[in-house]
């Protein structure tokens, strides 16, 4: 009988619960929930990851940081948040959809949206008001607020959720040789002439998008020239001038999804 106080202790363990970094999930619109995740490790840095989960179906999207021509942009307020001095949304590539005659950047059927918070404590507290904009055959923004302790406490089935979003998010090229050479805007044709020059590119995969999002660009063309890619402005506006502005382009390879910033060259 000298086992009994070990053995009860053993059942009691069992049969407690393990605290989950995560919170109850919450309907958002119809065959919509949504929760707020977390890895639960706190870096030497002072980061963390978290993640914004979505249950959608698979005919069901939500947009990327530029949604495109009919999408809601994503909006994470952590105001009331204890410990947490800065978030940035990490973003996946995304896929790219035309419906109606307008393009859109999105998200399909279950998704996770990490965000990286830099922490000025060993722990903090997440009180982070979301606003998302979901799409089926209506769109809708929907809303929900989390409240989530950030201690440290490690939950591997939601690290590993949030890391496999985070593996797609894309990373700077850090080949020496350059993937993408000069970008030029055809004001005349409204067209961003892009010049590839390297052959693991996925052409069709460019995404062209400025900080702000503004002008929003659409898919990729072929050119008659060799290696080059056109990528035309979708913009009503007859007033744009993109000339030294910064471009972001996206793409992917065989090794994964990239991105590259270059500065915008006046036509020859």
């Amino acid at each position: 009988m000298r086992h009994a106080p070990f053995l009860l202790g053993l059942l009691v363990l069992l049969a407690t619960p393990l605290a989950a970094a995560e919170t109850p999930w919450q309907t958002v619109a119809p065959g919509v929930a949504m929760r707020l995740v977390s890895t639960g490790q706190i870096k030497a840095d002072g980061t963390t990851l978290v993640g914004v989960e979505v249950d959608m179906p698979a005919d069901t999207r939500t947009y990327w940081r530029v949604p495109g021509e009919t999408g809601l942009v994503t909006e994470l307020d952590f105001a009331g948040s204890t410990g947490i001095t800065a978030h940035r949304i990490l973003w996946p590539y995304p896929q790219r959809i035309e419906a109606g005659g307008y393009l859109d950047y999105v998200y399909l059927g279950p998704t996770v949206l990490p965000v990286e918070l830099t922490l000025d404590a060993p722990a903090g507290q997440a009180e982070v008001s979301v606003v998302m904009g979901i799409c089926s055959d209506i769109c809708i923004p929907a809303q929900a607020r989390f409240s989530l302790p950030i201690d440290g406490a490690k939950d591997m089935p939601n690290g590993v959720r949030i890391r496999q979003a985070a593996a797609m998010v894309p990373i700077a090229w850090d080949n020496a040789r350059q993937p993408i050479g000069a970008v030029r805007y055809d004001a005349a044709d409204r067209l961003l002439s892009v010049q590839l020059t390297d052959p693991d590119i996925d052409p069709a995969s460019l995404i062209a998008a400025t900080e702000d999002g503004e002008p929003l660009f659409g898919l990729p063309q072929k050119s008659p020239e060799p290696d080059l890619v056109l990528i035309p402005v979708l913009s009503k506006s007859h007033e744009i001038d993109l000339e030294s502005q910064l471009i972001q382009l996206t793409f992917t390879t065989g090794m994964g999804a990239y991105v590259v910033n270059r500065s915008v060259q006046a036509t020859d």
